[in-house]
């Protein structure tokens, strides 16, 4: 049997589980049926049924049968156990960061402000927390000011009041093939339909998304145009501006998601620069930062900023006061700028041991990003190299989580910045050898 209906095999059955077409339980044909209902030699059957297990897709059971587990059993988030080494999520830390805290925490303490930070805030931000604000992203290539700035509990919150307020159930949205996953999330929560743009090798293929809108009623274009996740892009300043003149003709709303902009050097002006009166731009401190300072920020046409007020009233009312002040307080004595370009530096260190380590692999990414994209070789499968680390206590994540379409390519995101440099070292010497060991 050639190799490549084989593996297309082993292909359907997981993308039939995944989608629910065969769910949690079913049982499938026996070795035997299977053979003689496909054609192929019994030992191929029980090949499809052993990588269908290795995936963590199925479970065969002597005597009983081969059944579907839950689709909840997936693998591509896993809860890490202790001694797990997490290359799947990004929670960058540098050695001074605790310490910084300390000394942040002390310096509000002693605030002449303290006693607001107990009350309800504006919903948007106070005003000269905005302006402080406006002023770093300014400094990005951003040029905004106060009024067009509002302050959310992260970028992932932001993202979500952008959507709940400018979209309804139902609206289409472009987006990329591969895009961030919280994305995917929100999508699904609010009912909106995501129209995947096919990729080309240094950003989206604007020539589809041209024909799409032609072709549907498109309502909004997700972007991340500076520091792609989990590509690594940065567009060009012709990309940016034929993506801006697309909207313009079709009367689309972009969010541009610019959570690793930081990452990127002198990167072409924001979206939101080119287009401020249908772009939504959306950041936050914890990628450049901490994951746990919860702190974004939305810059918005002015036309639109009671819409989005009303959802931060509606899921938060306002963002946590004191992790405001605190980030405000670091942006404007320069504590913000120190920590963005000392973690520019730590991602360019890990990204080159990465390729250093994994040289001969086909791999994507941004020389100063925190995660790299990693293309297996043919005919290897994601799910059995992802399941083969999880017992080798390294958790990595397949291309699913991240797709938007219905096929997804055998690939992994390796996470670079959450475990020391040696245990990285080690962890990518494995990722290697387990790949090597999937390889045919």
């Amino acid at each position: 049997m050639p190799r490549a209906r084989y593996k297309h095999l082993v292909d359907q059955f997981a993308a039939d589980i995944r989608s629910g077409d065969l769910p949690a339980g079913s049982q499938l044909p026996t070795h035997r049926q299977l053979a003689a209902q496909k054609g192929i030699a019994l030992v191929t059957a029980s090949r499809v049924y052993k990588e269908l297990e290795e995936m963590g897709l199925v479970s065969g059971e002597t005597g009983r049968g081969t059944f579907v587990l839950s689709a909840s059993h997936g693998i591509d988030q896993p809860t890490l156990h202790e001694g797990m080494i997490d290359l799947n999520f990004n929670s960058p830390s540098l050695p001074n960061q605790t310490e910084l805290l300390r000394s942040g925490l002390r310096q509000l303490a002693l605030s002449g402000d303290l006693e607001a930070l107990l009350h309800y805030q504006p919903h948007a931000g106070r005003k000269h927390e905005r302006a402080i604000v406006a002023g770093h992203l300014t400094s990005r290539g951003l040029n905004t000011d106060a009024d067009n700035v509002l302050l959310v509990s992260g970028a992932q919150h932001g993202l979500a009041v952008a959507a709940m307020a400018l979209l309804n159930p139902g609206d289409v949205v472009a987006v990329d093939a591969l895009i961030y996953p919280g994305f995917k999330v929100l999508a699904d929560l609010h009912k909106l339909e995501l129209v995947p743009i096919p990729m080309r090798e240094a950003g989206p293929d604007l020539d589809a998304l041209e024909q799409l809108c032609q072709s549907r009623h498109v309502r909004a274009v997700y972007a991340m145009p500076t520091l792609h996740n989990p590509m690594g892009w940065v567009m060009s300043l012709a990309q940016r501006e034929k993506l801006v003149a697309i909207a313009r003709r079709h009367s689309l709303t972009i969010i541009e998601d610019a959570a690793y902009a930081f990452h990127a050097d002198t990167p072409p002006p924001p979206l939101a620069t080119l287009a401020p009166e249908c772009t939504i731009y959306v950041s936050g401190l914890s990628k450049s930062i901490a994951t746990g300072l919860r702190v974004g920020f939305i810059v918005a046409p002015i036309p639109l900023i009671a819409k989005l007020e009303r959802i931060i009233r509606a899921t938060t009312w306002n963002t946590p006061a004191v992790m405001t002040a605190l980030a405000c307080r670091w942006i404007d004595d320069g504590t913000v700028a120190k920590l963005e370009a000392q973690k520019r530096q730590d991602a360019m260190t890990r990204q080159s041991l990465a390729r250093t380590i994994l040289s001969g692999l086909h791999f994507t990414g941004h020389p100063a990003a925190y995660f790299l994209w990693l293309n297996l070789p043919e005919e290897t499968r994601a799910d059995q190299v992802v399941m083969a680390l999880m017992k080798a206590n390294i958790s990595v994540s397949t291309a699913e989580p991240f797709a938007t379409t219905d096929n997804p390519p055998h690939a992994i995101r390796l996470a670079l910045g959450s475990v020391s440099l040696e245990t990285l070292e080690r962890s990518l010497k494995t990722v290697r050898q387990v790949i090597a060991d999937h390889s045919y």
